[in-house]
């Protein structure tokens, strides 16, 4: 019963964590959206 509540308790932390990795990613690459292109010209119209 105690290996049940240990694995369930490790798969639950590793979830949490896959998600904040997936959070910090795509906050990650909206910056370099956002300032991949500071100091450029902006395109003509």
């Amino acid at each position: 019963m105690k290996k049940a509540l240990l694995l369930a308790t490790a798969a639950v932390a590793g979830y949490v964590a896959w998600i904040k990795v997936r959070q910090d990613r795509e906050e990650r690459d909206l910056w370099a959206e956002v300032t991949d292109s500071f100091g450029e010209k902006p395109p003509r119209r």
